[in-house]
């Protein structure tokens, strides 16, 4: 006899949010009554009690968190409380101020419904019609480029905050590093090379007074959103510095280009590897060391190759060393990102879904759900 799963729940983290809240909850229990909406107060403080208040009153479960953490800790005390006590529960996590529409919310959540085992992710993305803001459709274009050139993956809104997870990538989501915004930006980072697929649902696009209720801190929170993406950036700029003057030296002092490719390889790998699982791939589990090694003396050896022949071609069509470098790395960046995310630097058991323990409250302090302990 097999049992019923749950419906959805509805998380909706929550900053001293507007009366736009209250319509939200009362909105979403009046077109899904069997779905739960969990909201949670990331100490908003005792200003905003009536104000929860009124969302408990529209039908909502309030989690409240003593101090104010972030958007990211915000949404994985959510996940965790949803997880724990609301088992087989997938989750549509949506903003509170009223900027996604009821119709969207409930067709991601069906699309989770629809096939719960599956391993994705489902993303409500805008399409960016109408009037937008203008820092908002900039920000999503730098960050869309930036996020396709580092993982090789075109999202057409990854800022979105309407996202849909099933239950069996609950534990996986209260894994994934980040306390504020730059946690949506993770799990997408995350996602791929976990063998988690990115499910796009296009959305509505709606800003209400040109996005005044928002958090966010341009350039603040910009810089987090930024940093998981510049991180393996920067890292291959600096090994492509210190593998292009070592290539130059060798070829000055020995005229043989493989033996120079090979030297500079070798010298800049050891430097890329070690940032690279310390800085840009760092998990609470990491790998263990000789295996990473073992596998990125692999990756290293078949991108030495293909650094070879395109070196090689562009040498022999009449092209400058130098350039002629700039070109073969540019063409390779992309593709050392996602073999390291996917291969090298995969956390063990990453394609399998990893361990099954039940997720806690990210941010190590007890929280409170409807002014009681949890």
């Amino acid at each position: 006899m097999s049992s019923v799963q749950p419906g959805p729940t509805v998380l909706v983290p929550a900053f001293r949010p507007g009366a736009a809240l209250v319509q939200v909850v009362a909105d979403l229990r009046a077109a899904r009554p069997d779905w739960q909406v969990l909201v949670v107060d990331d100490g908003s403080g005792a200003a905003y009690d009536d104000r929860f208040a009124q969302v408990g009153a529209a039908g909502a479960q309030v989690v409240t968190l003593p101090v104010n953490c972030g958007k990211g800790a915000a949404l994985k005390a959510g996940l965790a409380h949803a997880a724990a006590h609301r088992t087989g529960s997938p989750v549509v996590c949506a903003d509170a101020d009223g900027q996604h529409a009821l119709a969207d919310i409930v067709a991601v959540g069906e699309r989770l419904v629809d096939d719960p085992d599956a391993r994705r992710l489902v993303l409500g993305t805008r399409t960016f019609e109408g009037p937008v803001p203008v820092r908002s459709r900039i920000g999503n274009s730098v960050t869309c480029w930036l996020f396709a050139a580092a993982a090789r993956t075109r999202v057409p809104d990854t800022q979105t905050g309407l996202r849909g997870i099933p239950a069996g990538l609950l534990a996986w989501a209260c894994g994934v590093p980040g306390e504020r915004y730059e946690y949506e930006m993770q799990v997408l980072l995350r996602a791929g090379r976990s063998g988690i697929a990115l499910d796009v649902l296009p959305i509505a696009t709606i800003y209400l007074e040109d996005n005044a209720s928002s958090h966010f801190r341009p350039v603040v929170d910009s810089w987090r959103v930024y940093a998981p993406l510049l991180a393996f950036l920067a890292s291959s700029l600096a090994a492509f510095a210190i593998d292009t003057i070592a290539l130059l030296a060798l070829q000055a002092l020995t005229g043989d280009l493989l033996l120079s490719v090979v030297g500079a390889r070798i010298t800049s790998a050891g430097v890329n590897f070690v940032v690279n699982r310390r800085l840009v791939f760092d998990e609470e589990h990491r790998i263990r060391t000789r295996v990473a090694a073992a596998r990125y003396a692999a990756l290293a050896t078949a991108l030495l190759g293909l650094n070879f022949l395109l070196l090689s071609a562009l040498d022999a069509s009449g092209i400058a060393l130098l350039p002629a470098k700039v070109l073969t790395e540019l063409a390779l960046v992309s593709t050392s990102f996602a073999a390291q995310r996917a291969f090298v630097f995969r956390a063990p058991g990453a394609l399998t879904g990893g361990s099954q323990r039940r997720p806690t409250s990210p941010t190590g302090t007890s929280t409170t759900v409807d002014s009681t302990s949890r």
